[in-house]
């Protein structure tokens, strides 16, 4: 697997099931960073590129990621240690529940594309489906060690399937997380919304919800899109 390239860092995949998609740099690109974070943690690295995305968008100290999976903590290591932000980045090789237990420390931070269901799951390698696998951690244990993880004024990110997002958005509230920013994510115009991106604090306040329309066509881009990602993909 060829490593991707993007403006200001590479992404190598060639150890990992996961690869660079476009749920993971949505994700990075869309989080509000405007409250200037001190420390960030990514949850589920897969090849580091949440966290290499932060890294270039912001000045925080501290961005630490978790990886389970030994391949995939052994490639995100490799392209932190890779990037010109090597030592701002760390990767643990922990399970969340681990990680939560054993962590003192809160973020200010959190963001995470967490593992769900599709619909090739059966066609996919064992490594792959378990991390794109919803079983292997509930949204209810990456919400609740979220919730102790948080700063009082942190906030926290995710991109889910649409069809989770109701559900999704129940769990955070007994936990008291609290949506601020919420965009519904179409692949083309006339097709359905597929992703939804959520941003959570413990504050209440008004909700700003919009929707993100990528392509007009095949390979077209909407201008919006290529707005949100153009300091990353360098073809854009």
């Amino acid at each position: 697997m060829k490593p991707f390239q993007f403006k200001q860092f590479t992404i190598l995949q060639d150890k990992t099931a996961m690869k660079v998609g476009t749920d993971g740099v949505l994700l990075g690109a869309w989080a509000n960073l405007d409250f200037n974070p001190n420390s960030i943690l990514d949850i589920g690295a897969g090849t580091g590129l949440i966290a290499l995305m932060m890294a270039q968008r912001c000045d925080s100290e501290t961005i630490d990621a978790i990886e389970l999976n030994d391949a995939a903590y052994e490639q995100t290591v490799e392209n932190f240690e890779n990037s010109d932000w090597a030592d701002r980045l760390f990767c643990y090789h922990a399970s969340l529940a681990e990680f939560t237990e054993e962590i003192d420390e809160k973020y200010d931070f959190i963001i995470a594309n967490p593992p769900f269901y599709t619909s090739t799951y059966k066609e996919l390698s064992e490594e792959r489906a378990m991390a794109r696998h919803a079983e292997s951690l509930t949204y209810e244990d990456l919400l609740k060690s979220t919730s102790k993880l948080l700063s009082e004024n942190g906030n926290c990110a995710f991109v889910i399937p649409f069809e989770e997002a109701e559900n999704f958005l129940k769990i955070a509230e007994k936990l008291k997380l609290y949506p601020n920013r919420i965009t519904s994510v179409r692949g083309a115009v006339n097709t359905i919304v597929k992703r939804s991106l959520l941003q959570f604090s413990f504050a209440k306040t008004e909700i700003v919800t919009n929707e993100l329309t990528l392509e007009l066509w095949r390979h077209n881009y909407t201008e919006e899109y290529k707005s949100l990602v153009q300091d990353f993909y360098l073809k854009l």
